[in-house]
């Protein structure tokens, strides 16, 4: 299984998964209409094709004649697992999957720029306590002040959310009534649509925060799995588990009428399409971060590292809102003072919590 040999690739390799993690959503959008619910099947099958294209190339050792590698091949890696790992390793799926589906119910109603910074920012908090409660590394000061900006800068995003929602409608007319919308006035909509928005991004990130942990359950001890190894069986509950999720969400759907699993075949090529290729980008993100996790000692970045610079998923998803998507357009001067606050704070937290490993105590 090849995996980075030196600080400098590990970097390479985890500032891929950020890029990845941050960017994937995009795939989404640019289905258009595409209900979630009929989006999220073509995702997941585009996860574990990925997952499995790298386990039989880069997750087996004599990939290319490449042996930069930890000395298993994938097969060989299951073969010498025990239950528990495996068990570790499809319940991290099994967690992140109903995190993931929630995130994007909280896209299709908030955003990008919103659901990613509430969901994925409550998610490295989440996973910086627990990593630190499990396995106390890095300098606790640097650690938690940036966690605390973090929190800081998901308080202000959420104000921001609200600002904008408060803006739209007093410039636009209340929609038809109808599912989503049952009568009142604009305000009263557009804080029903930003209540939403902030709880389903909220309950995405407690769960996101908890399969990292999990995954590096199944990694840990002589018969933990490799990081392309662990990537395929979390990549096959991923899968498996979207066929029941999706009978909830088709039904209680969080937004717009019930949907029929028939509709699914009313998609286009293009709606399809977009749908694996979001699975295979998010997935070489996942296992990019997995690997650089897995990396030698001496490369000096663990799990804690890796899980912190890929969360920067969040300053890159929230600059596509902004940037290309103008999720935050015409919210004025009050609106914009709060994303920039916003993301300042995101970058500074981020960056003291990727570095504390750096200054631990020694």
């Amino acid at each position: 299984m090849i995996v980075p040999q030196t600080y400098l690739t590990a970097l390479v390799v985890t500032i891929l998964s950020m890029i990845c993690w941050g960017s994937w959503a995009n795939t989404q959008k640019l289905a258009g209409k595409w209900r979630f619910e009929l989006f999220y099947f073509d995702y997941a099958f585009g996860v574990l094709l990925a997952a499995t294209i790298a386990a039989f190339t880069v997750g087996s050792a004599s990939f290319l004649g490449i042996y930069n590698f930890t000395g298993f091949e994938f097969v060989d890696d299951l073969l010498k697992t025990g239950k528990r790992q495996i068990f570790f390793g499809m319940a991290g799926g099994l967690v992140f999957n109903l995190a993931n589906m929630l995130l994007v119910a909280a896209i299709s109603v908030a955003g990008l720029a919103v659901a990613f910074p509430v969901g994925i920012g409550i998610a490295l908090v989440v996973g910086v306590v627990l990593n630190y409660i499990g396995n106390p590394q890095g300098n606790p000061g640097l650690l938690f002040t940036g966690t605390a900006l973090l929190v800081a800068a998901i308080v202000v995003d959420a104000l921001a959310y609200r600002a904008l929602a408060n803006a739209k409608a007093d410039k636009e007319p209340l929609p038809p009534s109808g599912p989503g919308n049952k009568g009142g006035t604009a305000h009263q909509y557009a804080a029903k649509k930003f209540w939403k928005g902030l709880i389903l991004s909220i309950v995405s990130g407690l769960l996101m925060g908890l399969f990292y942990p999990l995954v590096e359950m199944g990694k840990a001890g002589d018969l933990g799995l490799g990081p392309y190894s662990i990537g395929f069986v979390f990549a096959t509950a991923v899968f498996f588990s979207t066929f029941l999720y999706s009978i909830y969400f088709m039904n209680l759907p969080v937004e717009g009428p019930p949907v029929s699993p028939a509709d699914y075949f009313k998609g286009t090529r293009k709606q399809h399409l977009l749908g694996v290729i979001g699975g295979i980008v998010w997935c070489i993100g996942t296992l990019a971060n997995f690997a650089a996790a897995s990396a030698p000692e001496r490369v000096q970045v663990g799990p804690a590292i890796s899980y912190a610079l890929g969360q920067g998923a969040t300053m890159i998803s929230a600059l596509w809102g902004l940037l290309v998507w103008k999720e935050f357009a015409g919210g004025g001067p009050k609106v914009n003072a709060l994303v920039v606050t916003m993301l300042c704070l995101f970058a500074v937290g981020l960056g003291l919590v990727s570095i504390a490993p750096l200054y631990a105590a020694h």
